[in-house]
């Protein structure tokens, strides 16, 4: 059963890391009128027990909160989750304890879709390249009007192939079929249809050997940790693009690095890789045609703004008997 926690300046809220949401640029008073709040840029988990000793409520984002936490954590009755995925998050244990766990999943679905066209189109067409190597002069000293560094590739009568069809998943294929792309698609409950009369679900293997374009839309979960490793790479096109803004676990580093440094795979695009942040030597970082981004497909300034609003949204709705976007 649920613990209840009575709401007002009695009770603690604290927020453990919430740098990273919001860094100035937005506002956290909405939640202190929620009660007394405690905001951290970021805690070590070490410290997560003496700055959420007393409280009623803790929001946090990437933070572990694990069992043996949870259940020092005497007073907590509410864990709010800054973001989508919460398997930073002990939910048994909270399920057991009593402590509701919220999290807020459709704040960045436009944002995370539009930074995969964003990767996939800098893949196909060089834009930073190319604005380089003009501000180093060489159009002002080329005998040509018109010359390129790179091979420039359109997207339309390509086939993209579209891992997880959730939100986001759905919102790339919507993009991708306007740019006149065929898009076929595959999900752990493999529907026999889409509801899209222009997408086609199929089989893992046989989109990783159809398509030009492999987009992973996927939560991360104990099945799909590593999915995309050397025999799964070996199905692709040589000519093939992997572009990942879900969650770097699901692939394996060291084999997208070899698969790239071999020619096996033509070009990777990353958001995210399986340490964030990540080690210095990661192999991806060398890897022959690989861009990586730090995690930032969701923080455009509106998906964050919907995201803080709806993550007090969620406690707000906690207080007043009401929970929503509970996962626990």
């Amino acid at each position: 059963m649920e613990k209840t926690v009575a709401s007002g300046s009695a009770m603690k809220i604290v927020v453990l890391d919430g740098y990273a949401l919001n860094p100035g640029d937005l506002s956290w008073d909405a939640l202190k009128e929620l009660g007394s709040s405690e905001i951290y840029d970021r805690t070590p988990e070490e410290l997560v027990v003496e700055r959420a000793g007393d409280a009623d409520a803790v929001l946090a984002s990437k933070t572990l909160l694990s069992g043996a936490t949870l259940r020092t954590l005497s007073k907590l009755r509410y864990i709010g989750v800054l973001g989508t995925g919460y398997n930073n998050v002990d939910i048994n244990a909270a399920k057991e304890l009593g402590i509701a766990v919220a999290n807020v999943p459709t704040y960045g679905t436009a944002s995370v879709a539009q930074f995969t066209f964003a990767l996939l189109l800098e893949l196909c067409c060089h834009v930073g390249l190319h604005r380089d190597v003009v501000r180093a002069g060489a159009w002002s000293q080329s005998p040509d009007w018109s010359f390129w560094r790179a091979p420039l590739l359109e997207l339309a009568g390509k086939t993209l192939g579209i891992v997880g069809l959730g939100r986001i998943g759905r919102e790339v294929a919507r993009i991708a079929i306007a740019m006149q792309m065929r898009v076929v698609s595959t999900t752990r409950t493999r529907p026999k249809h889409s509801g899209n009369s222009d997408l086609e679900m199929v089989e893992l293997e046989d989109l990783l050997a159809a398509s030009d374009v492999v987009s992973l839309h996927c939560p991360l979960t104990p099945e799909n940790k590593g999915f995309i490793d050397s025999r799964r790479l070996s199905m692709m096109k040589p000519s093939a693009f992997l572009v990942n803004t879900s969650r770097g676990p699901l692939i394996v580093d060291q084999d997208l690095a070899d698969a790239l440094n071999a020619g096996r795979l033509a070009g990777a695009a990353l958001d995210v890789l399986s340490i964030e942040p990540p080690p210095a030597g990661n192999p991806l970082f060398q890897a022959r045609n690989c861009i990586i981004t730090p995690h930032i497909a969701w923080a455009t300034l509106e998906a964050r703004s919907r995201l803080i609003r709806a993550a007090i949204d969620n406690l707000a709705a906690f207080l007043s008997g009401r929970p929503q976007n509970i996962v626990s």
